[in-house]
């Protein structure tokens, strides 16, 4: 059996957790900078809780997915898997204040998933390391362009 992909990173960035906080939780605009992100959008908010759709693609391969999103505003946001092809996924990310003033923020991201495909197991195993800091970096990125560098 394939081992399931797993990531854990946890950063200290120069920017406020309420700054990094609406970066992730604009979910509609991931598709302007995280690399194989092809579609992305929020279908229905509730307080604090919206659903998204999410496509991404790499190459050959291209999937959607549906995930409910709870915000803890500047706090955390979670995304519960509701549909697409995953077996499993289970996704975080939570902020804290951090360095002097408060002008840093803690950030620590996790996701683990299945894919019902073991095609698609094996060839995103291959990769997904890589694949996970890549996006970290995007969203550092977006932080850069839109708040300036550090």
């Amino acid at each position: 059996m394939i081992d399931v992909p797993k990531y854990h990173e946890q950063r200290i960035l120069p920017y406020t957790p309420k700054q990094l906080y609406d970066i992730v939780a604009a979910v509609d605009r991931y598709h302007e900078f995280l690399p194989w992100c092809a579609g992305s959008r929020i279908n229905w908010r509730k307080g604090n809780m919206f659903n998204s759709d999410l496509t991404i693609g790499y190459k050959i391969f291209r999937e959607s997915f549906n995930t409910d999103v709870i915000l803890e505003p500047h706090a955390r946001i979670t995304s519960i898997y509701k549909s697409g092809p995953f077996e499993h996924l289970s996704n975080f990310w939570a902020f804290a204040p951090a360095g002097k003033g408060g002008k840093q923020c803690a950030v620590e991201f996790a996701v683990d998933f299945r894919f019902r495909s073991g095609l698609l197991n094996a060839a995103i195993g291959l990769m997904f390391d890589e694949a996970a800091r890549n996006m970290i970096a995007a969203f550092e990125k977006r932080a850069q362009a839109i708040y300036g560098a550090s």
